[in-house]
């Protein structure tokens, strides 16, 4: 069975607009710091990407960079262009 007494956005909505203006103000005035302490509250901390694949054991020495290195820069500039 579903329930058809489901308050959405729009239900909201319209009965903010049947409020008088002042009205208005005070519904919104008093549920936009509750509704700012709710999404701060979901923020997520930020994951620092310092060791990021330290779990994979593999480890890149500097030698291993600076052959990548001599790679890459082999045929630049190219001479094809």
């Amino acid at each position: 069975m579903v329930a058809t007494n489901a308050i959405t956005a729009d239900t909201v909505l319209g009965m903010l607009r049947r409020l008088p203006p002042r009205e208005r103000l005070s519904v919104i005035a008093k549920a936009l710091p509750e509704t700012e302490r709710d999404l701060a509250g979901q923020a997520q901390a930020l994951i620092s990407l310092k060791g990021l694949w330290k779990s994979l054991d593999f480890d890149v020495t500097p030698e291993a960079i600076d052959s990548a290195r001599r790679e890459m820069w082999a045929d630049f500039p190219r001479e094809d262009f």
